[in-house]
């Protein structure tokens, strides 16, 4: 087994906290009280360098602008030229990652490419990875802090995560390396901001109101998928909350959306 590709991990203990938020959007309610067992959550996103041995490895194809996703040709022609423009400096050559970015997230991959990935880790590594579920991963975001915004508390501002703090300056700003700002207090880095994260849940606005109390892993099937913890598009810091849950269809993929791994201990 190939125990170099084991990414650094951090232990989640298993316990207690409050799931939500009654100060933000609706589906962030009601605020419940959920257990979650213990969990290893890698400490940081996957990165390009990381990708980069999966795609060399499997010949899964490496992250660039293919189909266009339904959040892009929604948007028209102007949008669609948008993405284009803006994803550039994130496509691979072939199976080597744009220069200069290997150790910045890896972007531009879908829901299944995330899965994918973690079945490649896990048959490489003899352990079982996956996407954190909601639940695992915004008790991790937390960092143990109970009913604050963000993983710092509740304060939020341009040294403690990568977003866009100006929107004027989206044609400058972009994914900055991992690690580049402080951690939270289970040791996770970008946890807020830099890329989103998928993770395994489906979307349903309305199940917090019927969640179990241990372990939710969210709806059986639904139409919509899950990202958490904002990017460095990001304007708006709400979407950088803990609780935030911003919902996509499965087949979207872009230029701040990305992925960290988890796996039992």
């Amino acid at each position: 087994m190939a125990t170099d590709l084991l990414p650094e991990l951090a232990l989640i203990p298993a316990g207690e906290f409050l799931m939500g938020s009654e100060d933000a959007e609706e589906d962030e309610r009601p605020v419940h009280r959920v257990h979650v067992d213990d969990v290893l959550l890698a400490v940081q996103p996957v990165t390009n360098a990381e990708y980069a041995r999966f795609v060399r490895d499997t010949g899964h194809r490496a992250p660039a602008v293919y189909e266009l996703p339904l959040v892009v040709t929604a948007g028209g022609a102007e949008r669609e030229r948008s993405f284009r423009h803006t994803g550039a400096p994130y496509v691979w050559e072939n199976v080597d990652p744009p220069n200069g970015r290997a150790d910045h997230p890896v972007t531009l991959v879908r829901f299944d490419d995330a899965v994918a990935y973690c079945a490649w880790l896990s048959t490489s590594t003899g352990r079982l990875f996956r996407l954190p579920t909601e639940a695992e991963w915004e008790k991790a975001s937390r960092g143990g802090v109970e009913s604050k915004r963000y993983p710092w508390g509740d304060r939020l501002d341009q040294n403690l995560s990568n977003f866009l703090v100006d929107p004027a300056l989206k044609s400058t700003h972009g994914t900055t390396p991992c690690r580049q700002y402080p951690p939270n207090a289970f040791g996770l880095f970008d946890i807020a901001g830099n890329v989103w994260e998928w993770v395994q849940d489906w979307y349903d606005p309305a199940y917090y109101a019927a969640s179990p109390a241990r372990n939710p892993l969210g709806p059986p099937t639904g139409q919509l998928r899950v990202l958490r913890g904002g990017g460095w598009l990001v304007a708006d810091v709400r979407m950088l909350s803990c609780s935030h849950r911003h919902k996509v269809p499965p087949d979207t993929y872009s230029y701040a959306i990305g992925f960290r791994v988890a796996c039992l201990p």
